[in-house]
């Protein structure tokens, strides 16, 4: 298929890939600049997952503080160097997270920082409410299962969908970000303040 350079940069500044990754999402998915970007970015989330065992060791702390002031936050944000911490993108991250932080008021960062004794209470509590409206013992744990992942939607940063772009979960958002700049990048903590 013959792909229209038009279509190619028309893609490349929406993705921010490059000319050939553009040129052959493109011919892979018929000239459809929807499932092209998509293509893309699941070709940058494998990008991204390679860089895990790299050091962050540089950052910024993005902040937020709400037109009303009364929601503040401030979020810790790792790279691998100093030059990517004074990029402009990434310092756009930095308070696209900390605006994340103040309007999702998560209690953790990812999956990983859930306590334990928090996940078996949260299931205790849910089993129970299943039990309540009838539902059958051998169906709780597949029941479980969808509803913490909700409970991780709502209460983990890296889970919620992002506010700018519901199409997508913030960690989609980080991975893009690294597949962008090249390097590792993770969200390490957050504090809230709310009056």
């Amino acid at each position: 298929m013959n792909i229209d350079s038009k279509l190619v940069s028309e893609l490349r500044a929406r993705t921010g890939a490059g000319i050939v990754d553009c040129k052959k999402a493109l011919e892979a998915n018929g000239g459809d600049m929807d499932k092209s970007a998509e293509y893309l970015r699941k070709q940058g989330i494998l990008k991204a997952d390679k860089k895990n065992d790299r050091t962050a060791g540089e950052g910024l702390v993005g902040m937020y503080l709400h037109a009303n002031g009364k929601v503040a936050t401030m979020v810790e944000v790792r790279c691998e160097t100093d030059f990517v911490a004074r990029n402009e993108e990434f310092k756009e991250l930095a308070k696209d997270l900390a605006m994340q932080a103040a309007a999702g008021n998560p209690l953790f960062v990812s999956i990983a920082s859930v306590p334990t004794e928090a996940v078996e209470k949260e299931k205790e509590i849910l089993r129970e409410q299943l039990r309540k409206e009838g539902k059958k013992e051998e169906m709780l744990d597949k029941i479980l299962e969808g509803k913490l992942k909700t409970y991780y939607q709502d209460n983990c940063l890296l889970e919620q969908k992002f506010i700018k772009d519901d199409t997508k979960t913030v960690s989609d958002l980080v991975k893009e970000k690294i597949a962008r700049l090249g390097e590792k990048i993770e969200v390490t903590r957050f504090t809230r303040y709310q009056i």
